[in-house]
């Protein structure tokens, strides 16, 4: 009786470890918001303090309520827009024009433009560090990073990184991190000489997109192709690389529920838990749209937006990326 008691006890563990490996992240697609304006698109934001979304889109930003999805305004004339990043302790906005090369400087209760800031060619994501009081942008073109003084709207330093810059984070600490996509690596930069110190390759990822951080376990969550590439923000060492889905462009990171989001242009997110600073595991892939390659989450509500598109459809054997069907710009949104 006690050896039957205990090989059931033993089964009965091995159902609910099964289970919590399957078990899902209850992340939906709940509803879509329509933007009818013309143009391609690249990153998305949410300003945390504030029930304002931000899309790039073209030549302009759409800001849209987070909740309904209606318009709220628009920043004109940020031709090739990519990022958008917020300034809440000095009230500015800043978007990175990848095609005219500068930041637009904006107000975040009216939204109308305060000034532009010259940077490197090609800006890419940009990125406020609160640590250092500074504005980042990645330069695809000329491989650097513009490194702009918020209280004067200077460039203080421009630093070469060596290959193509895709996306930085900090460690709030004076460190940034950054994705050199051509180079399958993580360059480590001290914003205190503005200097490249370290150089981490993410072997076996292949071409790095989105880049998030767990500051409280030191952990950088790169997304490669088909691959998420976890190391230690500390020493370069990679802990884990999980299976993720194809296409994906963008990453994020709920602190509060450990939970890593990659967004993949096939359809999906893929969910990984941190369910500890070494252990990570695969627990959902959430079916999306097709194109929505890149995402940003409202740590407030624990939403996910992605931005994406119809699109014509592909002749057999047809190679690149689908063109966009004019006027169905979208942004879907995932929430348990």
């Amino acid at each position: 009786m006690k050896q039957s008691f205990f090989s059931f006890l033993i089964i009965a563990a091995a159902i609910v470890s099964l289970n919590n490996v399957n078990a899902q992240s209850g992340y939906k697609l709940t509803k879509t918001f329509h933007v009818t304006s013309s143009g391609g698109w690249d990153y998305i934001a949410v300003n945390p303090n504030s029930n304002k979304l931000y899309l790039s889109h073209g030549t302009q930003v759409n800001i849209l309520d987070k909740a309904t999805g209606d318009s709220l305004g628009v920043i004109p004339n940020t031709t090739g827009v990519h990022g958008i990043a917020f300034n809440n302790a000095l009230g500015k906005g800043y978007t990175s024009n990848g095609r005219i090369n500068t930041v637009t400087v904006f107000d975040l209760k009216t939204n109308a433009v305060l000034s532009q800031i010259a940077t490197g060619e090609n800006p890419d994501a940009i990125m406020y560090d609160a640590f250092s009081k500074k504005v980042i942008t990645c330069n695809g073109r000329s491989k650097d990073l513009s490194i702009i003084d918020a209280a004067t709207e200077k460039v203080v330093a421009t630093i070469p990184v060596g290959g193509k810059p895709e996306t930085a984070v900090s460690d709030n600490a004076g460190k940034l991190f950054v994705n050199i996509e051509d180079k399958n690596e993580i360059a480590v930069i001290d914003l205190s000489t503005n200097t490249v110190t370290n150089r981490w390759s993410l072997a076996p990822g292949d071409g790095p997109s989105g880049l998030e951080i767990d500051v409280a376990t030191k952990r950088l969550f790169s997304t490669c192709d088909k691959l998420l590439v976890v190391m230690d923000a500390t020493n370069g060492k990679i802990i884990d690389k999980l299976p993720i889905g194809n296409g994906t462009d963008g990453a994020a990171f709920d602190p509060a529920t450990k939970l890593v989001f990659t967004s993949n242009g096939e359809g999906t997110v893929t969910v990984v838990k941190e369910v500890s600073a070494n252990e990570f595991k695969v627990i959902d892939n959430v079916p999306t749209k097709k194109g929505a390659r890149t995402i940003c989450i409202d740590v407030s509500t624990h939403k996910l937006y992605l931005p994406t598109a119809d699109f014509e459809a592909q002749a057999a054997g047809e190679k690149g990326r689908p063109k966009m069907i004019p006027g169905t710009f979208q942004v879907v949104v995932l929430e348990k």
